[in-house]
């Protein structure tokens, strides 16, 4: 298995080669003939570093160049254009690696009396801005900044078999969380694209939605309380089926995005093992008929696992269809009992609104196959074509099944026409649908438009204020399942009620007055 990658997603073994990249960018016209080199670490200009942790803490800090490059940026189109041009201004000048509460409330006492930023790491997978330091325009820079690696912390400390829960370590990431839990028979059922590489807390921290596309689809569902270290102290929610006594204080935490807190271990409601699987894919020949029979679904009560709706685009680079049809993935599962005659109600529910079963329906569809393989190269599909001078943007949202199919529409002519503005050239603007609920679907945009080499970053922020303008117009969210970050931050500035924004503000005040947990998100 490689090495994570410092400038990219995922792996290094997993990244595109010089060559793939030359062969994915032909395939667009206009892009650049040679791909972008990727610097080597020791050839970065890496800042000095401000600041000296003090003795008693020095052992958890690092200030090695491979850690600060590592723990500059996230994981969003922007992040990696600007790594590939060695771009790190804003490295963290120390990375901390805690190994208990304890040691984390004197990095934050350390870093309160220093005014020195922390900003929450989690596993570095955010595509929103959500890890990175900018310094806040017009005002007082912070005098240092650390990056809070938790990764360290990854233990399942504790399992209930009886309540079917258990007590996790924040810094464990999906793989590493579900290796503990196998032996018990039990899984968290949380497998976001991000799984491999992101960490519980980061989960908890954005309100992570998972693969599955029904029911438990988002983190909250699963907690049961949560234990958060801020500046002024540390606090645990009791362990509780259901509560009326008053606001949530899990709720509070739940997708603060590290600036109220620094989130050390929750208790997650967990499930049986799945034992019985099957899947299939159904094409149709009309968009608004596909998006019919994904709400009759999702109304129907029978909770898919997976229930992925693509329009023709998104199918057609998926490789999961060829002729131009929408193609909607669904699949099911149980611990405990064969699924066949669910996945035989579904599709009666899709074939009565068009849809046909493609395949050899033996229950392990091929298309679903190709599905999922797609689903988990796109990254590093987005990174070589980065480096050939594309412009690839993703973004989520959700709205009302009343408003589904128009926002749809409205998005790929919108955006479409503002890509072309942008770039000179037509884009390419797909869809699919990732999670759906009774009453409305997330709906997941995918645009790739050729760059002009040097003004890839200026043209992908236009194309990001062009999809957030027609996602407000529509009053659909600024995003499902990514998070704000500091990307989505104008768009959240919008949505949400002022009456809510003042108490929030309040809320950072009171549990972080010198504000030195990541600033520029959410708040001020």
């Amino acid at each position: 298995m490689g090495d994570r990658s410092w400038w990219g997603w995922g792996r290094t073994d997993c990244a595109l080669s010089d060559d793939e990249c030359v062969a994915l960018g032909a395939r667009l016209p206009g892009l650049s003939s040679t791909p972008l080199p990727i610097p080597r670490i020791e050839q970065l200009v890496v800042p000095q570093a401000r600041i000296t942790p003090p003795a008693a803490l020095a052992p958890r800090f690092s200030a090695a160049p491979a850690d600060r490059v590592g723990h500059t940026y996230g994981k969003a189109y922007r992040d990696v254009v600007r790594a590939l041009h060695g771009d790190l201004a804003c490295a963290p000048d120390l990375v901390a690696y805690p190994q208990t509460d304890a040691e984390i409330v004197d990095v934050l006492d350390w870093a309160a009396s220093r005014r020195v930023a922390v900003i929450p790491y989690g596993g570095g997978s955010s595509v929103v801005g959500g890890v990175e330091y900018r310094p806040a325009s017009g005002g007082a820079d912070h005098c240092g900044v650390i990056s809070l690696d938790l990764t360290a912390m990854d233990r399942v400390l504790e399992v209930d078999r009886v309540s079917r829960a258990a007590r996790i370590q924040a810094g464990a990431r999906g793989p590493v969380l579900e290796d503990q839990l196998r032996p018990h028979g039990l899984t968290l059922r949380f497998y976001p694209q991000s799984y491999e590489f992101s960490t519980l807390g980061g989960w908890l921290a954005t309100r992570a939605g998972g693969h599955y596309a029904t029911l438990y689809t988002h983190i909250d569902d699963l907690v049961e309380s949560m234990r958060v270290v801020t500046p002024v102290g540390t606090g645990e929610s009791w362990r509780l089926p259901a509560s009326g006594a008053g606001p949530s204080p899990d709720r509070l935490f739940l997708g603060s995005e590290g600036i109220l807190g620094v989130i050390t271990e929750a208790w997650m409601r967990l499930q049986e093992r799945p034992r019985h699987k099957a899947s299939a894919t159904v094409a149709f020949e009309d968009m608004a008929a596909a998006m019919q029979a994904v709400r009759a679904v999702a109304q129907s009560g029978r909770h898919p696992a997976n229930c992925r709706l693509l329009d023709p685009g998104e199918a057609l680079l998926s490789g999961v269809a060829r002729n131009g049809e929408a193609m909607l993935v669904v699949g099911v599962e149980s611990a405990d009992c064969p699924v066949e005659g669910q996945l035989a109600e579904l599709l009666t529910i899709a074939r009565e609104h068009g849809g046909a079963r493609c395949g050899d329906g033996d229950g392990a569809d091929r298309s679903a196959e190709a599905w999922r393989t797609s689903f988990l190269r796109a990254p590093y599909l987005r990174d070589g074509l980065a480096r050939m001078g594309a412009i690839v943007e993703t973004f989520e949202t959700a709205c009302t099944w009343d408003r589904a199919l128009d926002l749809y529409e409205a998005v790929r002519a919108s955006v479409g026409a503002a890509v072309e503005e942008i770039t000179g050239s037509p884009g390419i603007i797909n869809c699919r649908f990732t999670h759906v609920y009774p009453d409305g679907p997330a709906l997941y945009f995918t645009v790739i438009a050729v760059g002009r080499r040097g003004q890839e970053l200026v043209m992908w922020d236009d194309v990001k204020i062009a999809a957030m303008e027609i996602l407000a117009r529509h009053h659909a969210t600024v995003t499902h399942h990514h998070g704000v970050g500091r990307d989505h931050r104008p768009g959240y500035d919008r949505q949400r009620p002022e009456p809510f924004a003042m108490a929030l503000r309040a809320a950072k005040a009171a549990l972080d007055p010198h504000g030195v947990l990541n600033p520029g998100v959410l708040v001020d």
